[in-house]
């Protein structure tokens, strides 16, 4: 556990995204849950040491299922976007594993089938701001990396969680994204409003400056190259052709290669659907 100060908290060590926690006077801030439930009731454990009240709260940064699968077992009410809520609508109260379809973490785990889901409790829209210590908690809605996706900004501190708006050193998800958002997003996070901040992504932990840069890059291209394809009409097969390129620049292990491939060609294509062959539709 890497303390980035006296009381917000990131672990890695846990299958699934980057972990957070903010220990304050009222109680203990999750911030997402490892997937695997024997891991989530671990991380509870370590957190016993860190002095806090006893009320507990779960934050979802967004609706990747990385995020979403272990949430029962952190045993406590879950907060999040309303846009969680919605997407739980229409599935049923339990989780099951369906192979490697999305590139996704989770489906590198072949023990996680038959968990039951945690909806969130609590929801906002826009912004809305939690007070369990002297110093504020600020919730935002982000949708550029996801429908559903929101930053915890700890003005305070000079700390904000973003979650998937930046991903390091592996691709990023693109079937639930707005890319044009995504660029807004990430053009935030290099202005003047969030200079001094230490920035935590939900893939990798604290962010350089240079990373912000990048992740940029990936988009632009992405944005552009997919457009491209809208214009001469290509069908949605053809977004497979932007995967090498749109890999070649990150550094990641070679076992690795295949997942990431898988997540950029279901990613792409669905954005492409969705976004591009859909609005030409209308």
């Amino acid at each position: 556990m890497q303390s980035l100060k006296k009381n917000v908290h990131i672990e890695e060590k846990y299958a699934g995204v980057t972990l957070g926690a903010i220990n304050l006077p009222r109680g203990m801030i999750y911030i997402d849950a490892p997937l695997i439930p024997e891991e989530a009731r671990a991380w509870r454990t370590d957190l016993l040491s860190l002095e806090s009240g006893k009320k507990r709260l779960l934050i979802n940064l967004d609706t990747n299922m990385d995020r979403i699968i272990g949430a029962r077992a952190m045993d406590t009410k879950v907060f999040a976007h309303e846009n969680l809520a919605i997407f739980f609508d229409n599935r049923s109260g339990t989780f099951k594993a369906q192979g490697n379809q999305t590139g996704g973490e989770w489906e590198s785990i072949p023990i996680l089938s038959n968990i039951r889901w945690a909806p969130p409790q609590i929801t906002f829209t826009k912004r809305t701001t939690l007070y369990w210590g002297e110093t504020p908690l600020v919730f935002e809605h982000h949708p550029g990396a996801d429908v559903g996706a929101i930053w915890v900004i700890l003005p305070e501190e000079k700390i904000v969680f973003i979650g998937d708006t930046i991903v390091k050193n592996q691709p990023p998800f693109f079937a639930n994204a707005n890319l044009p958002q995504w660029l807004e997003d990430l053009n935030l996070l290099a202005s003047e409003e969030y200079k001094g901040y230490t920035i935590v992504s939900g893939r990798g932990g604290v962010c350089a400056s240079s990373t912000i840069e990048k992740q940029y890059q990936l988009i632009e291209s992405a944005h552009k190259k997919l457009t491209a394809l809208s214009v001469k009409k290509a069908e949605p097969e053809e977004t497979e052709s932007l995967i090498t390129e749109l890999l070649s620049p990150l550094r990641f292990l070679v076992s690795n290669e295949e997942a990431y491939a898988q997540r950029l060609r279901h990613g792409l294509k669905e954005y492409y659907l969705r976004n591009l062959i859909l609005e030409e539709g209308e």
